[in-house]
């Protein structure tokens, strides 16, 4: 069975963005040829899910090539229809029904890239079988929180730690069996 994994940065204090989804701290961390480990993990990924509001930021930030490259299907998930473009599937129905399904297909694992709230959808339905958090070092002290209070406690069993020299440090842990 395929597993869905969540890989995203957040500050040291929690938080995914600055008010008004400004991702303008991820530059702390931002050096060339360092990737923190994203073209490897994205290798083993086939289907991306994705919320709109963080869909439309990376559309607008980086292009649309960085989420539907022709290798994978991406579905936003989304409150208002729209038609598919590519591989892009804008999904309007049940998110843990959706992740059912992808889940009990063939295929490589399964990327949720965000926002909050899918996260937080996908974690009420304790869905999400591997946490990669890079911690920046930074204090936002404001924002979007990465976890929300409203969800089931969950066990996770610790993976790995690796530390980067710009203060990145990356968790991986996995759900408790």
């Amino acid at each position: 069975m395929r597993k869905i994994s969540l890989f995203i940065a957040m500050s040291l204090d929690g938080y995914i963005a600055k008010p008004n989804d400004d991702l303008s701290f991820l530059n702390l961390v931002q050096r060339e040829g360092e990737d923190y480990g994203y073209a490897k993990f994205t290798s083993s990924i086939d289907t991306l899910i994705i919320g709109r509001k963080t869909y439309d930021y990376v559309l607008k930030n980086v292009g649309v090539s960085h989420y539907d490259n022709g290798e994978r299907d991406v579905y936003v998930i989304t409150r208002n229809q729209r038609p598919r473009i590519g591989r892009t599937t804008f999904f309007t129905g049940s998110l843990p029904d959706l992740v059912k399904r992808l889940k009990s297909e063939d295929g490589k694992n399964i990327y949720c890239d965000g926002g909050a709230e899918v996260i937080n959808e996908l974690l009420k339905h304790d869905l999400i079988d591997e946490f990669i958090i890079s911690v920046i070092p930074v204090l936002l002290g404001e924002g979007t929180r990465l976890f929300k209070d409203g969800r089931p406690e969950q066990q996770l069993e610790f993976a790995q730690v690796e530390t980067f020299d710009t203060g990145l440090t990356q968790l991986r842990y996995k759900k408790k069996q």
